[in-house]
């Protein structure tokens, strides 16, 4: 899968609208009058009647073919054509379209959500370049591209658990990919490039890298709620809410904060189905659950620090000690 993240920065404080119970961002004053240039491409690789007319649509669609259909993985043009121009002839590839068509008909409301997102990014940052947005159906290829210029979405990836072609990819992970997950996705991946501070290579430091990464992304959606940015189940961040102390304490017993050990990541931080260090009911990334609760609780003791300088705060430990997140 093709995930590509460049900087973003924005400004917000906490405020108290709530949704199923559970706590929205601060909700900026704006109206949706962004408009982004939105293009549903889809249907387009259903027109082709030869293949020099596929060559011509790559050919105005360069990133699609480089990035999304990653021309780089064929050894000639011609092999990438020829293959492309048989997937897309395919009978399931209709049926595919067709399911496409079924769940996210014809593009609009992801348009709203996406305008709405730039709207709030707008509110905090007028300088952000609003990007264009490309829809297509790849074959399960390609899930999601983001740049300062071009969003990239692969609708087939995001048609839920009753899809007839599901992403080759565990039950756990599959759960995220529904059409409720596409712009928090791309909100996070904005989020996440400028959250790496490449010099601490400690467990705490991504811990609170992702933590940036899901507090910015939460603020441009404000009322999604934490179970769709982090992929849990509701029963698993519910658990993870209610037991924060047994979490915390076998994080200071297993000394995992300050440890550099690519182990010790992949038990906190790296996709698993569960946390088995900490509980057989503990789902997996619990390091950046808990290093987004960190980050939640040191914005909420310093109301003077914006996001901007959030996210501009490379030291992990400063954001750590000044959280005082010790849930004994």
């Amino acid at each position: 899968m093709n995930r590509f993240l460049l900087l973003l920065v924005s400004g917000v404080l906490f405020a108290s609208c709530k949704r199923d119970g559970e706590e929205c961002a601060f909700q900026p004053p704006v109206s949706t009058s962004i408009e982004v240039k939105f293009q549903s491409l889809e249907d387009s690789l259903f027109t082709f009647a030869t293949k020099q007319e596929l060559v011509d649509f790559f050919s105005r669609h360069v990133a699609l073919r480089d990035v999304f259909f990653n021309r780089q993985g064929y050894p000639t043009d011609s092999a990438f054509i020829n293959q492309l121009y048989q997937r897309f002839r395919n009978p399931s590839f209709d049926t595919l379209r067709m399911e496409t068509k079924r769940i996210f008909a014809n593009g609009d409301e992801l348009k709203r959500e996406f305008e709405t997102a730039f709207a709030n990014i707008r509110y905090y940052y007028p300088d952000f370049p609003i990007p264009k947005i490309q829809t297509v159906i790849t074959g399960m290829e390609s899930d999601l591209f983001v740049s300062d210029s071009l969003i990239m979405v692969g609708l087939d990836f995001y048609l839920g658990r009753d899809a007839k072609y599901k992403p080759n990819m565990y039950e756990y992970m599959q759960r995220r990919y529904h059409k409720g997950f596409v712009v928090p996705s791309a909100m996070l991946l904005y989020g996440i490039e400028n959250s790496v501070d490449d010099a601490d290579k400690s467990v705490l430091a991504d811990m609170i890298a992702y933590g940036k990464a899901y507090y910015f992304a939460k603020h441009m959606m404000p009322c999604v709620p934490d179970s769709v940015f982090i992929g849990y189940t509701q029963l698993e961040i519910d658990g993870a809410r209610e037991n924060q102390d047994i979490i915390w304490k076998r994080l200071v017993d297993d000394e995992v904060f300050f440890n550099t050990s690519r182990q010790v990541k992949q038990k906190y931080i790296s996709e698993r189905p569960k946390t088995l260090e900490v509980s057989d009911q503990c789902p997996g990334r619990i390091g950046m659950w808990v290093g987004w609760q960190i980050v939640n609780e040191y914005m909420k003791k310093n109301e003077k620090v914006t996001l901007p300088t959030l996210m501009r705060t490379g030291n992990a430990q400063q954001i750590f000690k000044a959280s005082k997140y010790k849930p004994l």
